[in-house]
């Protein structure tokens, strides 16, 4: 058994600006550089750390940056982690983006939506994950008993973690996840129902997700 810990990037330009960042290659803010660091230090004052897996994406990355020079572990990046592909309405501004056609403004209408332009549906995203953890369940064997690994990734992939770990899908939560929010859990298998906690170091609880 693994303690994993979700945590969603710390504050983007794009969350700043209001902005769909989809997969586009925004950074983190000056205050997200700034939170980054400070809830890696927090976290580091709890646990130590085995593994950091990131997603791939630039504002994940800077994120996961933080704990790997801190914990002195080398990041691990993994394409099944990144955020929901947009499509089309990747890189517009939030209310902007509500009253054109064909954008699906229900975020628990999404299991089936593909958004035009190549886009991917929230049961890509889920599938993806599934993928992920059952990557993580063979490799837990090959880990200190124990291990902690810290998983940075997005706001929509973290919905749909959290639906495979109380094995809901297809429904999701409705709630997304604040920048710098941490989720634990004691990670067993697929298909079984785990208990998640929500951890707030950090500046997290101010960095509101703003839609």
């Amino acid at each position: 058994m693994s303690n994993l810990y979700f945590i969603r990037h710390a504050e983007s330009e794009a969350n700043k600006k209001r902005i769909l960042a989809s997969r586009l290659p925004f950074s983190l803010t000056e205050d997200g550089r700034n939170d980054a660091d400070l809830i890696a230090s927090e976290l580091k004052e709890k646990i130590a750390l085995d593994r950091i897996i990131s997603s791939p994406l630039l504002r994940a990355v800077q994120t996961a940056g933080a704990f790997g020079s801190l914990f002195g572990i080398d990041i691990e990046t993994d394409d099944r982690l990144t955020e929901h592909h947009l499509g089309d309405f990747s890189g517009m501004n939030y209310d902007e983006v509500k009253n054109l056609e064909g954008y699906e403004n229900e975020t628990l209408k999404r299991w089936s939506w593909f958004p035009k332009g190549g886009g991917e549906s929230y049961s890509d995203v889920a599938g993806r994950i599934k993928s992920f953890f059952y990557s993580i369940e063979d490799s837990i064997e090959d880990l200190p008993s124990e291990a902690n690994i810290l998983i940075v990734t997005h706001a929509v992939a973290l919905r749909l973690i959290e639906a495979v770990l109380k094995n809901t899908l297809p429904e999701y939560p409705a709630a997304f996840p604040n920048n710098g929010e941490i989720r634990s859990v004691r990670f067993t298998k697929v298909g079984e129902v785990h208990d998640i906690e929500s951890i707030m170091l950090g500046n997290s609880s101010s960095f509101n997700h703003n839609p």
